[in-house]
């Protein structure tokens, strides 16, 4: 009989874990997500703004996996689990496991702040890089209806909240929109006086990152005409203005959400194995301390057994592929009766795009600083072929190629699918 290997949750965890276990014929894998589809995160802001389509960042689980046939994938979302039957409960039907896996990843903090979360656009999901491009491009349009400058200009007024790689990429991206294809396509907006404002809570951007990236960074920003907030914060956001700690207020209608996450919480783990952020406990190995046959990978555990990260990994793509594959082997190590080796991660360095021919990489190993034209390469390159499908990457170099010969795309598309309930 095959052992049951229940996975929750199809991001950069645990589509890796799944990639190595299904070509072991000793387990019965199954996937759970709430989408039919793996998508790349690093690149939702380039389709909530147009670069590129959403087929260039997804594939549908059916199809990456078709022909292994100890392979199921089942659509449903995570309710709860009952650990003494090993069963867990989803909101369509009950699956039954031998080993359980919590690859479910984070979703978007907004730290207590309703109105926030009630009038901000988030960016976390397929469906938030879809919502804001229909929005950002229908505020444009209504912008245009405007003849008062002085009331138009919350349309145009763009705030990012949050100087992480997320924030400093949306807004590169806003700055080239706006400096370059707004002005040739929205001939009516041209001399608007349009802002956009970066507001980071601490004294650097991209604060993980080397001196060298987070001053160049800055200096880019600035001269792209990004106006940068340091030492302050978003407390509220009423949809029309944005107010900061400080007591100071920006009019715009677009505040853009790229600061915070905070794990999923699950009825059946234990509450005390929920740690800052709801992540959970784990131990050297990625099981959940205090449970039996019950693992957690990627953004949704922490282990301080790594002695290079005492104070638990960082949330990042690489270190969630590293706990997928690891995890793998030491489950199959296990099932031939071996010891399973430890978690240990391998810091690759970080990266962030700033704009065209712009960007910042930090290699650990030699201490390698790299910016401009070749970072901006390597940013490339590395996405390019993370991205899951050959075909991914394909569309994606095509329209790279194409808006960076001609300058000019052509996903700006404001797509309204009816909201309504689905009989099936």
């Amino acid at each position: 009989m095959r052992k049951r290997i229940v996975i929750i949750g199809g991001g950069f965890a645990g589509i890796n874990l799944v990639k190595h276990l299904v070509k072991s014929e000793v387990y019965e894998v199954i996937l759970v997500d709430k989408n039919n589809y793996n998508f790349f995160p690093p690149l939702l802001y380039q389709v909530s703004t147009g670069f590129l389509d959403p087929s260039s960042i997804t594939f549908p689980f059916r199809n990456l996996f078709r022909g292994k046939k100890n392979f199921r994938y089942r659509m449903g979302e995570l309710l709860e689990i009952l650990p003494e039957e090993k069963k867990i409960i989803l909101d369509n039907g009950e699956l039954t496991y031998d080993y359980l896996v919590l690859a479910t990843g984070t979703k978007t903090n907004f730290f207590g702040l309703d109105q926030c979360q009630q009038h901000a656009i988030p960016m976390k999901t397929l469906e938030d890089a879809l919502e804001m491009r229909n929005i950002l491009l229908q505020r444009l349009e209504q912008a245009t209806r405007i003849h008062d400058k002085s009331q138009r200009l919350p349309y145009l007024n763009m705030v990012i909240a949050g100087g992480g790689p997320t924030g400093v990429e949306i807004s590169g991206v806003f700055a080239e929109l706006r400096n370059n294809t707004i002005r040739k396509e929205f001939p009516e907006l041209i001399g608007s006086g349009s802002k956009i404002y970066l507001v980071n809570g601490g004294s650097e951007l991209l604060s993980p990152m080397s001196k060298k990236s987070q001053d160049y960074t800055y200096k880019k920003l600035s001269e792209m005409g990004v106006e940068i907030l340091l030492n302050t914060r978003v407390v509220d956001f009423d949809g029309e203005k944005v107010l900061m700690k400080d007591g100071s207020h920006i009019y715009s209608k677009n505040l853009i959400w790229a600061t915070g996450v905070i794990g999923h919480k699950f009825r059946g783990v234990p509450e005390d194995a929920y740690q800052r952020g709801n992540r959970i406990q784990v131990n050297a190995y990625n099981k959940v301390v205090g449970c039996d046959a019950l693992y957690a990978i990627g953004d949704s555990a922490i282990s301080n057994a790594d002695p290079n990260f005492p104070e638990g990994h960082p949330q990042l793509a690489q270190v969630a592929m590293q706990q997928g594959v690891r995890l793998a082997k030491n489950l199959k190590l296990m099932e031939a009766g071996k010891e399973p080796k430890t978690f240990t991660y391998n810091d690759r360095g970080s990266m962030a795009i700033i704009g065209s021919n712009k960007a910042v990489a930090d290699v650990p190993k030699p201490n390698l600083h790299l910016n401009g034209f070749i970072a901006w390469c390597a940013w490339l390159f590395v996405h390019l072929f993370a991205l899951i499908d050959y075909r991914n990457r394909v569309r994606t170099f095509y329209n790279w190629s194409t808006e960076y010969l001609t300058k000019n795309q052509d996903l700006r598309l404001i797509i309204r699918p009816k909201k309504e309930e689905l009989d099936v």
